[in-house]
Formats: C-alpha cells, structure tokens, sequence
C-alpha cells in the first residue's frame, strides 16, 4: 500500500494523508519522495485550489526514521539530497494546511511548518528533540520555528527536545487554530473549501507576497504587496468579484 494516501474528499480540495501507522508516520525516504511527487502533480492540477496534509489520530509524523540515519555518514546525508524533496513542499503554490492529531515531532514538526495553515488538537504534541539524539533539526526546525514562535520560544524547544501541547502551540503562535482532537481533520477541510472558493490568482499572490515578504525589508516588502494588488486589477476574477459585491450575488470565480 501507498505510504502516501491521496484523497479529493471535497470540490477543489485535495488531501494527502501519511499512511505508516506501524511507524507511527515517520518520515522515511519513501514518504517524503512521494509527498514531493504528489504535491508537484497537485500544482499542476487545475481542479485542486487547496491541499490538505494530514496523519492519524495518533501521529501526524513521529520524526525522521532513526533507524535509516543512525549509521550514516556526513557524505550519505549530502548525496541522500533531502533538501530537493523539502523543496518541493515548500514552493507548493496553493495553500497548504497541516492537520495535526498526536505526533508531530522532529521532521514531523518540520513538516507542518512548510504549511501554510496549521490545525491542531488540543493533545497533539510539537516537538524537535533532535538533540536527545546527538543531532539538530535539518529541515527548517531552528529556522520556521523561530520565525513562527519566536527566539526563547524555539531555543527552549530546541535545546530541551521539550514538547509542546496543541493548546500551547497555538497560544505560542505555531497553530493558527486549536481544537478538540476529534474535529481536527473536519475543521483543516473547512479551511480548505473556504478557501477554494476564493479567487484562485489572489489566494496565489497573497501566499507568494506572503512568504517572500518574511525574509524582505519592510519597504521591499511592501513595494511587492503593492505589485501585486495592483496586478490583480487585470483578472477577470476582479471583475467578476466586485460586480457580484455590487449586485448583491455570490461571484464564480475562475482563476483567470
């Protein structure tokens, strides 16, 4: 069976659920080859406005799988080109919202980070403990974090391999939205389907402009939101949304 589950439960929503409940949904090399290939097809895929990534009740990805890195050497990891497949996740153009129940540790916790969009339960659990075995995070856990939690926040974490509950993600900023664990999946898809129904080129410029702006000067930052606003004037789906606004009916948008 696929370690990666691809599932259209929703119009315009895609979900990718890990599916290697024996290993509690660590990332292997395989998961994380099919995450890419999938996420690159998606990209593609006209039909598809917003993805879903999701794992279990009980993990959403337990970490890197020990096992495969254990005996490895510094030249291995290099010539393994992990950072190509995190890539792929990462320059995912739609909006990417991380479902999280259980786990979601080590490059688990990474991954939920390349979302854009993370949905927590109130048990799930966050944590980078790289440390505890002799390493650090390698895939965005110093870097993501600290841009979502801030410096004290992501030392702490960092340097402790300590957890954190769903609950105190979201109060540190890491989850933008918390609920009970049951609901966590129902609550992501939501999100999903709202979104969907947004107009696909603005949703488009305001994750880029987004992103982009993170790592810009303020002015830089600002000079390419106003770019990019000004750009959405020749859409058809301006158009189309500000007619509907003004005629009082819901718009059709059609990404163009």
């Amino acid at each position: 069976m696929s370690e990666v589950l691809l599932e259209h439960p929703l119009d315009g929503v895609a979900l990718l659920r890990i599916n290697r409940p024996e290993a509690k949904n660590a990332l292997n090399a395989e998961v994380r080859r099919q995450l890419a290939e999938h996420l690159t097809a998606l990209a593609e895929e006209g039909g598809v406005r917003a993805a879903v990534l999701t794992g279990n009740q009980e993990a959403f990805a337990a970490g890197a799988d020990i096992k495969d890195m254990a005996e490895a050497g510094a030249a291995d990891m290099m010539l393994r080109r992990n950072h190509l497949l995190w890539r792929a996740i990462a320059q995912f153009p739609k909006p990417l919202i991380a479902a999280v129940n259980g786990y979601a540790w080590g490059g688990g916790c990474e991954l939920a980070m390349h979302a854009d969009i993370i949905v927590a339960g109130e048990n799930a659990s966050f944590s980078q403990p790289e440390i505890r075995v002799g390493i650090m995070p390698g895939a965005g856990g110093t870097q993501r974090l600290t841009r979502a939690v801030g410096k004290y926040k992501a030392m702490l974490m960092a340097l402790t391999g300590q957890a954190v509950s769903g609950i105190e993600a979201g109060v540190m900023g890491l989850a933008s939205k918390v609920v009970p664990d049951a609901e966590v999946l129902a609550a992501a898809l939501d999100i999903a389907k709202t979104i969907s129904r947004m107009p696909p080129l603005a949703v488009q410029q305001i994750k880029e402009v987004l992103l982009a702006g993170q790592d810009a000067s303020l002015d830089t930052a600002l000079m390419l939101e106003r770019k990019a606003f000004q750009l959405l004037f020749d859409t058809r789906d301006q158009k189309e949304g500000m007619q509907a606004f003004i005629e009082k009916r819901k718009p059709v948008y059609e990404g163009k």
